[in-house]
């Protein structure tokens, strides 16, 4: 066994256990020591590589390790950014972010270009590759903005899609610049390049889903899925590489082809989310630190002045950019500066052109001294640039952040009294209880992080066997609810009759949603449908939510959404729709809603304030909808708002509902919802649909909800 040689200890250190201890040291004590001073703990993980690494005190090298783990830092940041993004935001503001990637790479490239040909003196062809570096932008402050909660802001929004296309542009420059420099520029090199991007995109995009799709159907282990994911990060980077494009693009496409299978709200995402920000993201930004050396900017007036002009056209570029952003798109001032924020950042994209560049060689000197396409003023301008431009994104970016937030959180009402929910889960068979609690998570309110339940009814003999039965679902139920970062609060009741023990928690806990879990071979049975009109469907207070999950929530593409006429009449079709829209925000899953006309125009009202994807189909009589739902595809789930006898809604053939879903969706995930007749317990918002002004207003608070 070799022992740890610390008496023998050289700089730099490479003891592997002494190397990944003073990283983790330093990843745990930058965000304590730096947030006490307001300063991002980004900037000092930055800073704390610059003293520990090669042009520091040498502590440690910036070797394979440090390069391995800091690319999977760098790929996660786009990974996270495609994953995060809100499909149905980014599909309506896609203009918007052509127009902003537009501005974002054409101004840093105008300044760049002059400064480098009429300032420096560069050929046209370095002076275009030298532009492109401040077009190009990395997203380092985006976990800072992602934690704030405000990612799916409209601002943030565009600003990452407009990465994409400033990232791509500058690194197909880069590829045209260096085919030109080595005199491969023709027919042939454009057709290679244009089929090669198009291949790798809908290699990505496409096929992607497919296979994330049938995998985590097939797979349920937690582990394994996120090696899955990783897999896919590199696979799409190595992809992106082979077309001939940067790996960090890979990165950002993988991110949107798992985006709908990798629901916000999940386990998965929360493990992809903890990993990435506790190891793999600070990792990266310790090696970017590694390359900066501040004493070259003592040594050489000619690599200040570089220097110099690099920040300008980068940092100004970047300014002129977001204000006209801000002023094109009317944004506030705040979003404004966000975007600025946001932006500045150059690390990722600019390293890499600015090395592939410095390797090119045009020709040599008379002493036989390489001439370089970029020369080392430019290196090492890189390196003070990014420095800086880090420093100003991750300022920038914290306190326009901080109010937006902030304005968002006074704005917000969802968690108000008006908006309280208790969800119970009503756990009894072990292959319901996981889904159920991914879709008590998909369903519940954000600002709801307490008022989750797990019940589970137990006879009043106490079985041994009973009790421990329970206590093995409630745990179960606990441990995949913790899995997503949620408190669940686990109940057992004794009682005789399942029913009553229930209906008595009901009452005791206040629930405002009940969760029914239907076996996935049985679907309904007799004794459960005895059971739901004569037992669980008797609470008038309550919306009851009966579940049938064939297969996991997130590999869902599509809902069916059934409405009945005069739903909008009913006290809980508010509450109701609002467990529908939480579905389909947090699944990412487009909605295509079957129901009467004039439903149809208060539900087109209301999705201008909630952007999700949907699309109306006008259903005449409650047959058609039948029909529909009897063909459904594979990934294909249903939703349908149901009533009880006696409710205005109501119709006599939704009691043959179960006999038809037995029948023909036993293999299709299906959500039955029985929205409550008359509620006034916690001041929730009870209200049923008159006029105009009613469903203008819900819009108005739906809109708040999901900021």
């Amino acid at each position: 066994m070799t022992l740890l040689s610390i008496h023998n200890l050289s700089l730099p250190i490479e003891d592997p256990v002494l190397k990944f201890l003073l990283v983790l040291i330093i990843i745990l004590a930058a965000p304590l020591l730096l947030n006490k001073i307001k300063v991002p703990h980004l900037l000092g993980l930055i800073i704390a590589g610059a003293i520990i690494g090669p042009n520091g005190f040498n502590v440690l090298a910036r070797d394979s390790s440090i390069v391995v783990t800091g690319t999977t830092g760098l790929l996660y940041i786009m990974f996270l950014a495609g994953l995060e993004i809100d499909m149905g935001d980014f599909k309506k503001n896609k203009w918007k972010s052509l127009g902003y990637g537009g501005y974002a790479f054409i101004f840093p490239f105008i300044l760049g270009f002059l400064g480098a040909y009429y300032l420096l003196g560069f050929s046209t062809l370095t002076s275009v590759l030298f532009a492109s570096l401040f077009s190009s932008q990395t997203l380092i402050t985006y976990p800072l903005i992602s934690k704030l909660g405000i990612a799916k802001n409209q601002a943030v929004n565009i600003t990452v899609g407009g990465t994409m296309i400033t990232d791509i542009a500058t690194l197909l420059v880069l590829a045209v610049v260096v085919g030109m420099v080595q005199g491969d520029v023709g027919t042939s090199f454009w057709v290679k390049l244009s089929v090669s991007v198009i291949l790798f995109s809908l290699i990505v995009l496409l096929v992607f889903p497919i296979i994330g799709r049938w995998f985590f159907k097939k797979v349920n282990d937690k582990i394994s899925q996120y090696i899955f994911v990783l897999v896919m990060i590199y696979l799409a980077a190595m992809l992106a590489e082979l077309a001939g494009i940067e790996a960090i693009i890979g990165a950002f496409f993988a991110g949107l082809a798992l985006n709908r299978l990798i629901p916000h709200t999940s386990s998965l995402m929360n493990r992809v989310e903890f990993v990435g920000n506790a190891i793999f993201i600070p990792f990266f930004l310790i090696s970017v630190g590694m390359l900066i050396d501040f004493t070259i900017f003592f040594k050489s007036f000619e690599t200040l002045k570089v220097a110099g002009i690099m920040l300008v056209a980068s940092i100004g570029g970047k300014y002129i950019s977001a204000v006209i952003t801000q002023k094109t798109f009317k944004f506030t001032k705040e979003e404004g500066t966000l975007i600025f924020g946001l932006s500045s950042a150059s690390a990722a994209a600019t390293l890499a052109t600015v090395m592939v560049g410095y390797n090119i060689i045009v020709s040599e000197t008379e002493t036989g001294e390489p001439i370089r396409l970029l020369n080392e003023h430019v290196l090492n301008g890189s390196i003070l640039l990014i420095l800086i431009s880090c420093t100003i994104s991750s300022f920038v970016s914290m306190a326009s952040a901080q109010k937006i937030a902030q304005i968002d959180n006074e704005n917000t009402v969802s968690g108000n009294s008006h908006e309280e929910e208790n969800i119970l889960l009503a756990i009894n068979h072990e292959e319901t209880v996981e889904r159920m609690v991914n879709l008590g998570i998909l369903i519940k309110a954000h600002s709801n992080t307490e008022d989750l339940y797990a019940l589970n009814v137990i006879n009043e003999d106490k079985n041994e066997s009973s009790v421990k039965n329970a206590e093995k679902l409630l745990h179960q139920a606990s441990d995949a609810a913790a899995a997503a970062d949620v408190s669940l609060q686990s109940l057992k009741r004794y009682d005789n009759d399942v029913i009553n023990g229930i209906n008595n928690v009901i009452k005791e806990q206040k629930v405002t949603d009940l969760i029914i879990g239907l076996e996935n071979e049985k679907g309904f049975s007799p004794s459960f449908v005895y059971n739901l009109y004569n037992g669980y469907l008797q609470n008038d207070d309550v919306n009851v939510l009966v579940y049938h999950a064939a297969q996991p929530i997130s590999t869902i593409k599509k809902y069916a959404v059934m409405i009945p006429l005069h739903s909008e009449k009913e006290a809980g079709f508010f509450h109701a729709l609002l467990r529908i829209w939480n579905i389909a925000r947090n699944s990412g899953a487009t909605m295509t809603f079957y129901a009467p006309e004039n439903i149809l125009d208060i539900l087109q009202k209301i999705i201008k304030k909630a952007n999700i994807e949907a699309e109306f189909i006008i259903m005449n009589t409650w047959r058609d909808g039948e029909k529909t739902a009897a063909q459904l595809k594979e990934d294909e789930g249903l939703i349908v708002m149901m009533a009880k006898r006696g409710m205005q809604s109501y119709t006599p053939p939704m009691r043959l509902m179960p006999e038809l879903l037995n029948k023909f969706l036993k293999n299709n995930n299906y959500l039955l919802i029985y929205p409550f007749s008359d509620y006034d317990k916690n001041n929730l918002e009870t209200r049923s649909v008159g006029n105009h002004n009613d469903f203008m207003e819900i819009g108005n608070v739906i809109q708040k909800i999901f900021k």
